[in-house]
Protein backbone atom coordinates (compact mmCIF):
# COMPACT_ATOMS: atom_id res chain seq x y z
CA UNK A 1 0.00 0.00 0.00
CA UNK A 2 1.55 3.49 -0.73
CA UNK A 3 2.53 5.75 1.54
CA UNK A 4 -0.10 8.92 2.14
CA UNK A 5 1.79 11.89 1.46
CA UNK A 6 0.50 15.36 3.25
CA UNK A 7 0.70 18.27 1.56
CA UNK A 8 3.09 19.51 4.04
CA UNK A 9 6.10 17.64 2.84
CA UNK A 10 5.49 18.93 -0.51
CA UNK A 11 5.89 22.59 0.21
CA UNK A 12 9.09 23.24 2.47
CA UNK A 13 8.92 26.50 4.65
CA UNK A 14 12.21 28.45 4.27
CA UNK A 15 13.79 28.98 8.09
CA UNK A 16 14.02 32.83 7.95
CA UNK A 17 10.16 32.71 6.79
CA UNK A 18 9.65 35.00 10.07
CA UNK A 19 12.17 38.25 8.51
CA UNK A 20 9.72 38.58 6.14
CA UNK A 21 7.65 41.03 7.86
CA UNK A 22 10.33 43.29 8.06
CA UNK A 23 10.67 43.85 4.28
CA UNK A 24 9.19 43.50 0.97
CA UNK A 25 11.98 42.17 -0.75
CA UNK A 26 11.71 39.11 -1.82
CA UNK A 27 13.45 36.47 0.99
CA UNK A 28 12.48 33.05 2.57
CA UNK A 29 10.09 32.16 -0.23
CA UNK A 30 10.07 28.45 0.39
CA UNK A 31 10.33 25.66 -2.15
CA UNK A 32 8.66 22.90 -3.63
CA UNK A 33 10.89 20.35 -4.99
CA UNK A 34 13.36 22.14 -7.01
CA UNK A 35 11.02 25.17 -7.81
CA UNK A 36 9.29 28.09 -6.10
CA UNK A 37 5.97 27.61 -4.46
CA UNK A 38 2.86 28.23 -6.73
CA UNK A 39 1.73 31.18 -5.07
CA UNK A 40 5.24 32.74 -5.36
CA UNK A 41 5.54 32.27 -8.82
CA UNK A 42 2.15 34.27 -9.11
CA UNK A 43 3.13 37.41 -6.72
CA UNK A 44 6.30 38.07 -9.00
CA UNK A 45 4.00 37.96 -12.37
CA UNK A 46 1.49 40.13 -11.19
CA UNK A 47 4.49 42.49 -9.42
CA UNK A 48 6.42 42.24 -12.69
CA UNK A 49 2.83 43.27 -14.02
CA UNK A 50 2.34 46.58 -12.07
CA UNK A 51 6.20 47.20 -12.88
CA UNK A 52 5.59 47.22 -16.54
CA UNK A 53 2.24 49.30 -16.28
CA UNK A 54 4.11 52.10 -13.86
CA UNK A 55 6.87 52.73 -16.81
CA UNK A 56 4.49 53.11 -19.12
CA UNK A 57 1.88 55.28 -17.19
CA UNK A 58 0.88 58.66 -18.07
CA UNK A 59 1.55 61.96 -16.13
CA UNK A 60 -2.13 63.90 -15.67
CA UNK A 61 -0.86 67.12 -17.38
CA UNK A 62 -4.39 69.26 -16.59
CA UNK A 63 -5.15 67.56 -13.21
CA UNK A 64 -1.58 68.43 -11.87
CA UNK A 65 -1.21 72.21 -12.90
CA UNK A 66 -4.49 72.88 -11.77
CA UNK A 67 -3.51 71.84 -8.22
CA UNK A 68 -0.24 73.77 -9.18
CA UNK A 69 -2.01 76.92 -9.99
CA UNK A 70 -3.77 76.51 -6.22
CA UNK A 71 -0.40 77.50 -5.26
CA UNK A 72 -0.48 80.85 -6.26
CA UNK A 73 3.05 81.25 -7.53
CA UNK A 74 4.13 81.43 -10.89
CA UNK A 75 3.63 78.24 -12.56
CA UNK A 76 5.88 77.36 -16.24
CA UNK A 77 4.95 74.45 -18.32
CA UNK A 78 7.70 72.85 -20.46
CA UNK A 79 8.53 70.16 -23.34
CA UNK A 80 11.07 68.05 -24.21
CA UNK A 81 12.65 67.29 -26.78
CA UNK A 82 11.14 63.32 -26.85
CA UNK A 83 7.83 63.04 -28.82
CA UNK A 84 6.49 59.78 -27.25
CA UNK A 85 7.21 57.04 -24.40
CA UNK A 86 8.66 54.67 -26.88
CA UNK A 87 11.27 57.46 -27.44
CA UNK A 88 11.46 58.19 -23.96
CA UNK A 89 12.76 54.80 -23.34
CA UNK A 90 14.68 54.43 -25.85
CA UNK A 91 16.54 58.12 -26.06
CA UNK A 92 17.12 59.86 -22.73
CA UNK A 93 19.51 62.29 -23.89
CA UNK A 94 16.36 64.26 -25.15
CA UNK A 95 14.61 63.70 -21.95
CA UNK A 96 17.02 66.24 -20.76
CA UNK A 97 16.90 68.51 -23.64
CA UNK A 98 13.89 71.53 -23.81
CA UNK A 99 11.98 71.56 -27.07
CA UNK A 100 12.84 74.43 -29.53
CA UNK A 101 9.58 75.73 -29.00
CA UNK A 102 9.55 76.03 -24.80
CA UNK A 103 9.90 79.67 -24.20
CA UNK A 104 9.54 81.14 -21.05
CA UNK A 105 10.21 84.73 -19.02
CA UNK A 106 13.13 85.72 -16.90
CA UNK A 107 11.77 84.53 -13.28
CA UNK A 108 14.90 85.29 -11.42
CA UNK A 109 14.00 82.57 -8.72
CA UNK A 110 15.66 81.55 -5.47
CA UNK A 111 13.73 77.70 -6.02
CA UNK A 112 12.17 75.69 -8.44
CA UNK A 113 10.06 72.93 -7.77
CA UNK A 114 10.22 70.95 -11.37
CA UNK A 115 7.93 67.87 -11.65
CA UNK A 116 8.51 65.36 -14.43
CA UNK A 117 7.14 61.84 -15.11
CA UNK A 118 11.02 60.25 -15.52
CA UNK A 119 9.87 56.20 -15.23
CA UNK A 120 6.81 56.44 -13.04
CA UNK A 121 4.27 58.90 -13.73
CA UNK A 122 1.98 57.41 -11.50
CA UNK A 123 4.54 58.53 -8.61
CA UNK A 124 4.20 62.11 -9.28
CA UNK A 125 0.51 61.93 -10.06
CA UNK A 126 -0.09 60.32 -6.46
CA UNK A 127 2.80 62.10 -4.35
CA UNK A 128 3.63 64.93 -5.64
CA UNK A 129 1.35 67.34 -4.98
CA UNK A 130 0.80 66.40 -1.31
CA UNK A 131 4.86 67.03 -0.97
CA UNK A 132 4.47 70.69 -2.11
CA UNK A 133 1.53 71.18 0.19
CA UNK A 134 3.96 70.08 3.50
CA UNK A 135 7.15 71.93 2.37
CA UNK A 136 6.05 75.09 0.58
CA UNK A 137 4.76 76.55 3.94
CA UNK A 138 7.89 76.23 5.34
CA UNK A 139 10.07 77.87 2.83
CA UNK A 140 8.44 81.26 3.40
CA UNK A 141 11.72 83.32 2.67
CA UNK A 142 12.65 82.27 -0.57
CA UNK A 143 11.21 83.09 -4.51
CA UNK A 144 9.31 80.20 -5.71
CA UNK A 145 8.20 78.54 -8.94
CA UNK A 146 6.21 75.29 -10.21
CA UNK A 147 7.20 73.81 -13.38
CA UNK A 148 5.58 70.80 -14.54
CA UNK A 149 7.58 69.03 -17.34
CA UNK A 150 6.16 65.47 -19.54
CA UNK A 151 9.27 62.93 -20.83
CA UNK A 152 11.72 64.56 -18.65
CA UNK A 153 15.22 63.38 -16.69
CA UNK A 154 16.77 64.71 -13.66
CA UNK A 155 19.16 67.45 -15.99
CA UNK A 156 16.09 68.83 -17.51
CA UNK A 157 16.12 71.34 -14.83
CA UNK A 158 19.48 71.99 -15.55
CA UNK A 159 18.31 74.01 -19.09
CA UNK A 160 14.88 75.12 -16.92
CA UNK A 161 17.04 76.94 -14.39
CA UNK A 162 19.03 78.63 -16.33
CA UNK A 163 15.93 80.10 -18.88
CA UNK A 164 14.28 81.36 -15.39
CA UNK A 165 17.47 82.39 -13.71
CA UNK A 166 17.00 80.19 -10.85
CA UNK A 167 19.53 79.32 -7.49
CA UNK A 168 17.77 76.21 -6.85
CA UNK A 169 16.49 73.15 -8.53
CA UNK A 170 14.51 70.07 -6.41
CA UNK A 171 13.46 68.09 -9.47
CA UNK A 172 10.09 65.53 -8.01
CA UNK A 173 10.99 62.65 -10.76
CA UNK A 174 9.43 59.00 -10.96
CA UNK A 175 12.03 56.56 -10.03
CA UNK A 176 12.56 53.12 -12.22
CA UNK A 177 10.49 50.91 -10.67
CA UNK A 178 11.15 47.96 -8.49
CA UNK A 179 9.20 44.53 -8.15
CA UNK A 180 7.96 45.95 -4.60
CA UNK A 181 7.68 49.79 -5.30
CA UNK A 182 6.20 50.45 -8.53
CA UNK A 183 5.25 54.46 -7.30
CA UNK A 184 8.46 55.27 -6.00
CA UNK A 185 9.10 59.15 -6.15
CA UNK A 186 12.76 60.42 -6.06
CA UNK A 187 13.62 64.22 -5.69
CA UNK A 188 16.56 65.48 -6.98
CA UNK A 189 17.99 68.89 -5.63
CA UNK A 190 20.97 71.00 -7.25
CA UNK A 191 22.50 74.16 -6.03
CA UNK A 192 23.18 77.15 -8.57
CA UNK A 193 22.29 74.58 -11.49
CA UNK A 194 23.35 75.22 -15.28
CA UNK A 195 23.85 73.08 -18.25
CA UNK A 196 27.16 71.94 -17.52
CA UNK A 197 26.32 70.66 -14.45
CA UNK A 198 27.28 67.12 -13.28
CA UNK A 199 25.37 64.61 -11.41
CA UNK A 200 27.88 64.68 -7.87
CA UNK A 201 26.26 68.30 -7.35
CA UNK A 202 23.31 66.86 -6.80
CA UNK A 203 21.71 65.14 -3.63
CA UNK A 204 19.11 62.85 -3.84
CA UNK A 205 15.46 61.64 -1.85
CA UNK A 206 15.06 58.51 -2.82
CA UNK A 207 12.18 55.85 -2.10
CA UNK A 208 9.10 58.27 -1.13
CA UNK A 209 6.33 55.88 -1.43
CA UNK A 210 3.75 53.96 0.71
CA UNK A 211 6.25 51.26 1.54
CA UNK A 212 9.11 53.59 1.82
CA UNK A 213 9.91 57.34 2.68
CA UNK A 214 7.57 59.07 4.28
CA UNK A 215 6.34 62.29 2.81
CA UNK A 216 6.48 64.55 6.09
CA UNK A 217 9.99 62.99 6.29
CA UNK A 218 10.88 63.41 2.47
CA UNK A 219 9.76 67.09 3.24
CA UNK A 220 12.20 67.54 6.42
CA UNK A 221 15.06 66.40 4.61
CA UNK A 222 14.28 68.68 1.41
CA UNK A 223 13.88 71.13 3.68
CA UNK A 224 17.16 70.39 5.57
CA UNK A 225 19.17 70.18 1.73
CA UNK A 226 17.34 73.89 0.75
CA UNK A 227 18.59 75.23 4.01
CA UNK A 228 22.18 74.02 3.83
CA UNK A 229 22.80 74.66 0.27
CA UNK A 230 21.81 78.51 0.49
CA UNK A 231 23.87 78.61 3.95
CA UNK A 232 26.71 76.68 2.32
CA UNK A 233 26.46 77.84 -1.38
CA UNK A 234 26.37 73.49 -2.42
CA UNK A 235 24.83 70.48 -3.15
CA UNK A 236 26.34 67.18 -3.89
CA UNK A 237 28.71 65.21 -2.01
CA UNK A 238 29.85 68.22 -0.80
CA UNK A 239 26.56 68.53 1.54
CA UNK A 240 25.95 65.19 3.66
CA UNK A 241 22.73 64.71 4.23
CA UNK A 242 23.31 64.48 7.94
CA UNK A 243 19.96 64.39 9.66
CA UNK A 244 19.36 66.37 13.11
CA UNK A 245 17.03 64.76 15.34
CA UNK A 246 14.11 67.29 14.59
CA UNK A 247 13.73 65.48 11.68
CA UNK A 248 14.57 62.16 12.08
CA UNK A 249 10.87 61.20 11.40
CA UNK A 250 9.41 57.04 11.13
Amino acid sequence: MAKEISKSNYLQIDPWENLRSLSKARIALGNSGGSLPTREVLSFQEDHAFTKDAIYSDLKEKELLKHLQDFKLPVYQFQTKVSDRKEYLKRPDLGKKLAETSESENGDFDILFILTDGLAADAINERAIPLLKEILPKLNDYKIGLCLVKFGRVAIGDEIAEKLNAKFTAVFIGERPGLSSPKSMGIYTTYEPRSETTDERRNCISNIHENGMSIEKAADLLQYFIKESFRRKISGVKLKASLPNQIDRK
